[in-house]
């Protein structure tokens, strides 16, 4: 029953500071890494044997690959980031568009056509059309 127990209190102060930042030094490390491997799928101009060629130098030698990678290619990675979220961005809008406009306010031309349709299948007659033509108009 000699082992020794190593309490809260016997942990330092600055131990425990470098122990935070070399946790928050490795996330940050994984999170370029992914970004980095994102990046690299995501550039259109790289040609498959390029891609390869990076994935492979960022995954045999991460630390290497990734470093040499951000100095060449490093200051268009935002660029590709921005248009990637323009285009997700612009694909939502037209998703929404696309949806909302099935329920949301329909034009005069939509609402004459609409009501046109209705007269001529003789749901209403010529003085209902008229009135709500009216309706529609102002």
């Amino acid at each position: 029953m000699s082992a020794y127990v190593e309490l809260a209190y016997d942990y330092p102060l600055l131990g425990a500071f470098w122990t935070v930042l070399w946790i928050v030094l490795w996330v940050a490390w994984v999170i370029l890494l992914f970004r980095v491997i994102a990046d690299i799928f995501r550039d259109d101009t790289l040609s498959g044997w390029a891609k390869a060629g990076w994935l492979v130098l960022t995954i045999v030698l991460p630390f290497l690959g990734v470093f040499v990678y951000i100095l060449a290619r490093g200051r268009s990675m935002g660029t590709r980031e921005r248009r990637h979220l323009q285009a997700q961005q612009e694909a939502f809008d037209q998703y929404v568009r696309e949806t909302a406009g099935g329920t949301g306010q329909r034009s005069q031309a939509d609402e004459l056509l609409k009501l046109s349709e209705i007269r001529s299948r003789g749901d209403i007659t010529d003085e209902e059309f008229r009135r709500a033509k009216e309706k529609i108009l102002h």
